[in-house]
């Protein structure tokens, strides 16, 4: 009976989010053969789709469905085709989020058309916490509705309980504590995105943002991506501010991520992105192979988060004068398109190609194969945007962390990984703020030498890559985190449908 059950997934339209939920759409369907349908407008079931196709082992992916939801973006002053987060600037994502909620008349007539079908409601539906108008539909469909938050368990406490409270306003200080944190902690003004930031309860991002969060305050439960032992803080706080069950289902990440070979095979970047790289991951291999072991430098701030132009200078300029071998994911600067021509005049004279000649430096526009970049043997830091999938498949291979957050809830993480984990330092918060090419360089000495800091860092982070690895163990003596929260999550969804 288990295996004819039904689970509607309801992601955020943004990379970070599409990946995590297809992820764990392949881990629920893997230890349960529930049916999973996946819904989502047109572009990103599209890509989604890419996705599934490219992986290697699809058996189990029979059973994810990919449902489309109309929508039409010009329809609520975006532009043409505009379905996912890396396809607006920063200023226009609160708008995606607002016109989002116009997802829930084709989503319910997705659900009763699956309730004809079946005769019965979906067991329960995941959304994004970003999406708590999925309450409202799970409540009107006599089933469950469960929370998926793709961020960490800090972070995420942090991101909720300051825009439902927004302390920041409470206080002429820069400094200031957060409901639900200890009262000796304290978060400063410019962790805040500029979305938060701006938010005084009236304004456009506090109508967006807080109705949504504070109908997924209310589900049945939340589901966490993280793992239960890297984030007993973290845990802790989520669960009494939401007074909730919280199941931590990480690491949502390829399993050959998880096993202890040197190297990754060259495609699971591209089965778990989805995406055509900016270079083929053999390349970048055969690069890194070049290199001596935890000797580069690997820079990436995510899929839609770029730097200013002088930023970028700075850090080209400290890079080079490092000496050190780099591997660095680059886009255009702030203010420019993303997806747009790369121009020479944004870095130095000449500097590609003396990086290139001296291999020194390797530049990948767009795309880079990350997942195996982090776990080859010669990357030694990872200089990051603080996104919770980045945090996550860094600290898998025990790569510890500069931090450089750009927004959303990366400052949270940021905080976290310095003050609580001890795996990072943090750089600058931003992409405008100044850096100095000293600084650049004191900090990639520091973590990259293996005495001092640098080496507690890289002992820190091989104790949590050991903590996640654990996680997914099986054996019946001694089931892993994820095993454990999975199974209960299931175990508790299903008593439900039992109670109705």
């Amino acid at each position: 009976m288990e295996g004819q059950e039904h689970i509607v997934m309801l992601p955020f339209m943004a990379q970070g989010h599409l990946i995590p939920f297809l992820a764990l759409a392949r881990k629920i369907q893997q230890r349960t053969g529930f049916t999973i349908t996946i819904a989502s407008t047109t572009l990103n079931i599209q890509y989604l789709s890419a996705t599934i196709a490219s992986t290697s082992n699809s058996q189990s992916d029979s059973n994810i469905h990919l449902a489309e939801l109309s929508f039409c973006s010009t329809d609520y002053g975006l532009p043409p085709n505009a379905e996912n987060t890396e396809d607006l600037p920063l200023s226009k994502i609160g708008d995606l989020l607002a016109a989002s909620t116009s997802l829930e008349a084709p989503a319910h007539r997705l659900i009763l058309d699956i309730i004809a079908k079946e005769g019965r409601p979906p067991l329960c539906i995941v959304s994004d916490m970003y999406f708590g108008w999925a309450a409202n539909l799970a409540n009107n469909l006599s089933t469950v509705h469960v929370t998926f938050t793709t961020g960490g368990a800090y972070g995420s406490a942090a991101l909720v309980s300051i825009w439902l409270s927004l302390p920041h306003r409470c206080t002429a200080s820069d400094e200031f504590p957060v409901p639900g944190f200890p009262e000796s902690y304290r978060f400063h003004i410019s962790q805040l995105n500029p979305y938060l930031k701006a938010a005084d309860g009236k304004d456009s991002g506090s109508r967006i943002f807080q109705p949504q969060i504070s109908l997924s305050t209310k589900s049945f439960g939340w589901l966490c991506s993280t793992v239960e032992a890297i984030e007993p803080f973290g845990l802790e706080i989520l669960r009494n501010y939401l007074r909730l069950p919280v199941w931590s289902i990480g690491p949502l990440l390829p399993t050959d991520a998880l096993k202890n070979s040197s190297t990754l095979d060259s495609s699971v970047s591209r089965q778990r992105a989805g995406k055509e790289l900016g270079i083929p991951a053999e390349t970048c291999l055969k690069w890194l192979d070049s290199h001596g072991s935890d000797s580069v430098i690997y820079i990436s701030f995510g899929s839609q988060n770029t730097i200013s132009a002088t930023q970028m200078m700075e850090l080209a300029i400290a890079l080079e004068e490092s000496g050190r071998p780099f591997i660095w994911v680059i886009r255009p600067p702030v203010g420019y398109d993303l997806k747009g021509e790369f121009r020479v005049e944004w870095l130095p004279q000449g500097f590609e190609d003396r990086m290139s000649k001296r291999k020194q430096g390797l530049l990948v526009h767009n795309w880079a194969p990350q997942l195996e970049i982090l776990s080859h043997k010669s990357t030694s830091v990872f200089v990051s945007h603080c996104g919770w999938n980045s945090v996550m498949e860094s600290l898998s291979q025990g790569v510890p962390i500069i931090g450089w957050p750009l927004g959303a809830e990366q400052a949270f993480n940021s905080k976290m990984l310095v003050e609580e984990m001890g795996v990072s330092v943090e750089l600058t918060r931003g992409g405008q703020s100044d850096i100095a090419r000293k600084e650049v360089k004191r900090l990639i000495d520091l973590v990259m030498d293996k005495s001092g800091k640098g080496g507690e860092m890289r002992e820190k982070a091989c104790e949590i890559k050991e903590q996640i690895r654990a996680a997914i163990r099986e054996e019946a003596e001694d089931k892993g985190s994820f095993v454990k929260a999975m199974d209960d999550f299931v175990a508790t969804i299903l008593s439900t449908r039992r109670g109705l």
